[in-house]
């Protein structure tokens, strides 16, 4: 039962290795062929740690409680390793592919309002205030109209990235 501990102390602590070195395994291995890739999928580190541990803590609680030997808890703690290990493998990839923290694009200002920060003359720049995913962002803003400081605008379209078009919000 000692080894079936042991194995699953030396999942957890391989896991929490992944977690700091996170990428260190595969970066040793970048630039050699057949071993290129090989860490970042199925074989990774979390996957890895997630079988090793479950086999030793499933063993060491089949033997524990059935009385069973150490053939019977590998035969127990395998196919509980593999669906955890398959697991990581699932929550990583989906975890990978999570796109709802994707940064704001420039068509996202469009229709944003904002407050005029540095007054827009009629022919040049001016400055706007705009709350984007809710943060504020100070833009460089162009106006047909001269608007004042203070005023309150609606960005048109987006002339760059730092820079937006605006008309003023008529009351």
């Amino acid at each position: 039962m000692e080894w079936f501990l042991g194995l699953g102390i030396a999942g957890v602590v391989l896991l929490v290795l992944a977690l700091v070195f996170d990428g260190f395994l595969e970066g040793l291995f970048d630039g050699v062929g057949v071993l290129d890739g090989l860490f970042d999928g199925v074989l990774s580190l979390p996957v890895i740690a997630g079988f090793v541990s479950m086999l030793g803590f499933s063993g060491a609680i089949a033997m524990g409680t059935t009385g069973v030997g150490a053939v019977g808890a590998t035969a127990i703690g395998t196919p509980a390793g593999l669906v955890t290990g398959w697991l990581a493998y699932r929550l990583s990839r989906m975890l990978l592919r999570d796109r709802s923290g994707a940064a704001p694009r420039d068509v996202d200002l469009i229709g944003v309002s904002g407050s005029v920060v540095t007054a827009i003359p009629a022919a040049g720049y001016g400055e706007v205030l705009v709350h984007l995913a809710g943060q504020p962002v100070k833009l460089a803003a162009k106006s047909r109209v001269p608007v004042a400081r203070g005023a309150e605008v609606w960005v048109e379209g987006t002339l760059s990235q730092t820079a937006v078009s605006v008309r003023p919000v008529e009351r």
